[in-house]
């Protein structure tokens, strides 16, 4: 009888994409609009600085996600091509080795032979991927899924501060801008906690606190190099 269970585990490519995604988008945006707003920059200064940010953000993100991502694809081919050419070559190996891994996690030794047998001849590749590797289906690299949730996640996030900077007066904008986007990264950590199936308060605060640093220095050196002009 089959018992279907639900886990998350297949969330996690594009899960983290998009938590690191909109984090950068809120706390590089909103830190960036604080810092040009302690100088006492105007509001258009403020405006085209947000949506240049936005744009070269996204872009940046995409490309980042998509490089480092497909790097690790490129990994895991090789690897499989690598087994794949042991499998052919040396297969009586690759079954002791096989057996090995299941002996190593709790089976006996004639139980872990019989497992490899029958999963080698399932698939073969497939088990070694899985089992000697760690490559599986839900984890695999995925360099376009992450790139998208990457970009339009920062987007989303960086519209926040950018929308607050549009909105709300100018004369309180520092702090205005920093408090929109520290709820925002509040919003976000619950967010993807509860994404995650993870409790809610640790990732709260954890990105709430570097967000709120974060913005502090922006603003900081904003207003020092104000002050300067």
């Amino acid at each position: 009888m089959r018992h279907d269970e639900r886990h998350r585990t297949h969330r996690i490519g594009w899960l983290r994409a998009a938590v690191l995604g909109a984090n950068d988008g809120i706390v590089s945006t909103g830190s960036l609009l604080a810092g040009v707003a302690a100088a006492g920059g105007t509001r258009e200064t403020l405006l085209l600085t947000g949506l240049s940010g936005l744009v070269a953000g996204a872009m940046s993100m995409a490309a980042g996600e998509y490089v480092s991502v497909s790097s690790q694809s490129d990994t895991e081919r090789a690897d499989l091509e690598r087994e794949r050419v042991e499998l052919r070559d040396d297969p009586d190996h690759e079954h002791a080795e096989l057996a090995w891994i299941y002996v190593q996690r709790g089976l006996t030794q004639e139980l872990a032979d019989q497992v490899a047998t029958q999963l080698t001849a399932h698939d073969a590749l497939g088990a070694h991927a899985r089992d000697e590797l760690g490559i599986t289906d839900m984890t695999t690299a995925r360099p376009v899924q992450a790139a998208f949730a990457s970009a339009g996640t920062f987007a989303v996030g960086a519209a926040l501060p950018l929308l607050a900077s549009a909105l709300l007066p100018l004369a309180s904008l520092v702090i205005s801008v920093s408090l929109c986007s520290i709820a925002a990264l509040a919003l976000l950590g619950a967010l993807g906690a509860r994404t995650g199936g993870a409790p809610t308060l640790r990732p709260v605060l954890r990105i709430v606190l570097w967000g709120a640093l974060a913005m502090a220095l922006t603003a900081g050196v904003g207003a020092l190099v104000g002050v300067a002009l």
